[in-house]
């Protein structure tokens, strides 16, 4: 059997709405040498059936079917396992691509043969009653890198633009990605991290990589479906867990790391005024004292002196003003800007993702 050029991983589960729509954008293609593998993990919806009769209709489509519920990252890595294409490209059963990514990547490709293709992407808001609300476009630097040290200048720009992290904006080699026997970590212990971490350890000994100016992925955040508005506890750990990932790869790498506290002190504040504002949710179940604990921890801990005290706010002005509080320490204001962000957040919400995205 030939060898297609990608292989496109789905992970499906209770993706009735959506799947249908998603397989018709992969089947609309411009560049057709694919296979397309839908994981299928155990739905209680229609989402088999969805699948099976895309498969009966073209080869190129395989649905594999799970008989109990694993999680995304068990999906993925199922179909890591089963690809069998020269490249590899992780696309959501809820998420639409423009018909001519695979072209444009294929296209790159010949141009130089690297071992990650990035591109950019749309952020797509929904209101809970399915209504596009506004979107937010991310387009890297376009740049053809064909050794370590170039590529590496621009992962922590990638990071800045939250756009290191997605597997969907990235086409990945599948025969280096076997060779390292890199798996997805399970995605119901690190919500928010497990692409990033995924991401990082494919990255932190590539030579070639191509970036696209392109947004030709198209990322759904739909009402209360999104993990955004989910609550997890974990969520400061977490991040906590995703900053020092990042702070350990520029070190391994031998970087300007001068520059990299002044971007990671930045984004770590990020997380930690999201993480201060998140223990004002009801289902946080916090007293003043917990909260008042739960931030002087924070402002005690190594990885916040060396990074946060020394960083700087590039970003949205929201940011800037939290990264002067936090060099402070002083944990009145700090809780009382994050019950602010709390409250807007809960009664606007869509102004909210504008002011955190900086627009």
């Amino acid at each position: 059997m030939d060898r297609p050029f990608f292989s496109i991983v789905m992970p499906a589960y209770q993706a009735e709405k959506y799947l249908g729509n998603a397989i018709e954008g992969i089947l609309a293609q411009s560049f057709s040498d694919w296979e397309l593998l839908v994981v299928e993990d155990c739905s209680k919806d229609k989402t088999l059936e969805i699948a099976q009769k895309f498969q009966s209709a073209d080869k190129r489509i395989k649905v594999i079917h799970r008989e109990k519920n694993a999680g995304v990252s068990e999906a993925r890595n199922l179909g890591i396992e089963k690809a069998r294409g020269e490249y590899l490209w992780f696309t959501d059963a809820d998420d639409k691509a423009e018909g001519d990514l695979l072209e444009k990547v294929h296209n790159s490709l010949q141009k130089n043969r690297a071992q990650l293709v990035v591109f950019g992407l749309v952020e797509e808001y929904y209101s809970k009653d399915g209504q596009l609300e506004y979107q937010n476009t991310r387009k890297p630097h376009a740049g053809f890198f064909k050794d370590k040290e170039g590529l590496r200048k621009e992962m922590l720009s990638l990071e800045q633009q939250t756009l290191y992290g997605y597997p969907w904006n990235k086409v990945y080699d599948l025969d280096y990605l076997k060779s390292l026997g890199l798996k997805f970590e399970d995605y119901r212990k690190n919500k928010f991290i497990e692409d990033i971490l995924f991401n990082i350890a494919f990255c932190m000994d590539i030579d070639s990589m191509n970036i696209l100016d392109i947004a030709p992925y198209h990322y759904g955040k739909r009402g209360n479906e999104s993990l955004t508005n989910e609550f997890v506890p974990e969520y400061y750990q977490l991040h906590r867990r995703r900053i020092q990932a990042l702070w350990n790869q520029q070190k391994y790498w031998q970087m300007d790391l001068d520059q990299a506290r002044n971007i990671l002190g930045s984004l770590y504040a990020r997380y930690i005024l999201s993480a201060l504002e998140r223990n004002y949710d009801k289902r946080a179940k916090m007293s003043v004292k917990q909260r008042r604990d739960f931030c002087r921890n924070i402002f005690r801990d190594g990885l916040f002196e060396e990074l946060v005290m020394k960083g700087k706010a590039s970003e949205s002005m929201m940011l800037k003003i939290a990264l002067r509080l936090m060099k402070s320490r002083n944990i009145t204001l700090n809780l009382l800007f994050a019950y602010g962000i709390h409250i807007a957040r809960q009664k606007l919400p869509v102004l909210y993702s504008k002011v955190k995205s900086g627009r």
